[in-house]
């Protein structure tokens, strides 16, 4: 899974510093937007020729991660 994780990069001179995939201008963000708008892994991939099946795995992993903590609740 850590392999996945490598084609996630963060450039502070590319879309402002938001996640990205392999260095394209293409974000993390980007990607699981057209999840929660109902398209398929290969709906995105038509869409976006650029991408790869494990770029789509990529961003789904690293959001993963980023939402695995604890929340306080007062």
């Amino acid at each position: 899974m850590s392999d996945l994780l490598g084609r996630i990069t963060v450039n502070p001179k590319q879309c402002g510093g938001r996640p990205c995939i392999r260095g394209m201008r293409i974000r993390v963000s980007d990607v699981l937007d057209l999840f929660a708008a109902g398209l398929s892994a290969e709906q995105i991939l038509e869409e976006m020729p650029d991408l790869e099946a494990d770029d789509l795995k990529a961003a789904l992993v690293y959001a993963s991660r980023k939402l695995n903590h604890p929340v306080l609740v007062a």
